[in-house]
């Protein structure tokens, strides 16, 4: 072989690993869905999971280290935090209509609001979502992150929204009894009540069907609120992670900065939404038909 035709055939040789290394682009996106770094057993340990355990974690040292430290007699951080709790037990009086609903609610409530809070709060931190480990699948190399905000995933949210709802059935249940519950939905009673009504009110032929068919619409409601309110955050926290994510890619100093303290708001505002939506449904559950 010459001398020119060496040079050829590395020049070629050249040409294909550019190919193949093209082929193998690092892909690095944010996805809809959360990525498993690992396993315990047969479950998967996603990024998301792993950040909601760590906001767990985080509440329930918080709450432990803020219950010892509670006194008779507050100073003024203790001072602070009681005006706030405060200020949000008003606004849950307005939703519930009474102080004693709003204490049998309010740790419910609470536990919701601050697992969304943290959570959305974790998801702005430096490292998330950007400190990770490549992996090849399909050909392809790609960047999972160790940590991503748990309620940027929708699996999160939808649980959320299913245990809240969920739990505000439970809570119709226990106050105003299985029987009248059942009927806000299935208006089996109104039907029976029909032969028994007729005879001094000819109108229950054209009401109570009426009845019966709107609960029918409520029941379809419910999965209608589920759909809204896991979809609802679930949509602003990961819209705004690929916006700040968008943002210091173009202009990675400064700039960014307004929008993460947008984000912090939006996430303070979207754990409280959250959360009164919860104790309105609670509310709504536990106060029988005729009222």
């Amino acid at each position: 072989m010459t001398t020119e035709q060496a040079e050829t055939v590395q020049q070629v040789e050249n040409v294909e690993a550019t190919k193949t290394d093209n082929n193998h682009e690092l892909i690095h996106e944010h996805t809809l869905y959360a990525e498993p770094i690992g396993h315990i057993g047969g479950l998967a340990i996603t990024n998301s999971l792993l950040m909601s355990w760590l906001a767990l974690i985080i509440i329930f040292v918080l709450a432990v280290k803020v219950g010892a430290k509670i006194k008779l007699i507050p100073g003024k951080i203790q001072s602070a935090a009681e005006m706030i709790i405060e200020g949000l037990m008003s606004v849950f009086d307005g939703v519930t209509g009474s102080r004693a609903k709003t204490v049998k609610f309010a740790p419910f409530i609470f536990t919701f609001f601050f697992f969304i809070l943290f959570n959305n709060w974790l998801g702005l931190l430096p490292g998330v979502g950007s400190i990770g480990q490549v992996i090849e699948a399909h050909g392809e190399k790609i960047f999972v992150p160790y940590l991503r905000g748990g309620t940027a995933d929708y699996n999160t949210t939808l649980a959320l929204a299913i245990i809240g709802i969920v739990a505000s059935h439970i809570f119709g249940v226990i106050a105003i009894g299985a029987w009248k519950h059942f009927n806000k939905f299935i208006n089996i009673q109104a039907i029976l009540d029909i032969p028994r009504k007729i005879k001094k009110d000819w109108t229950v032929i054209m009401v109570n069907p009426i009845k019966f068919f709107i609960g029918i619409i409520e029941l379809i409601s419910e999965f209608a609120k589920i759909a809204s309110l896991s979809l609802r955050l679930f949509g602003n926290v990961f819209a705004g992670e690929v916006l700040l994510a968008s943002i210091s890619a173009m202009l990675a100093f400064v700039v960014p900065i307004p929008f993460m303290f947008l984000e912090i708001f939006v996430g303070l505002v979207q754990a409280f939404i959250f959360s009164v939506l919860i104790l309105v449904y609670i509310s709504l559950n536990t106060t029988a038909e005729e009222h």
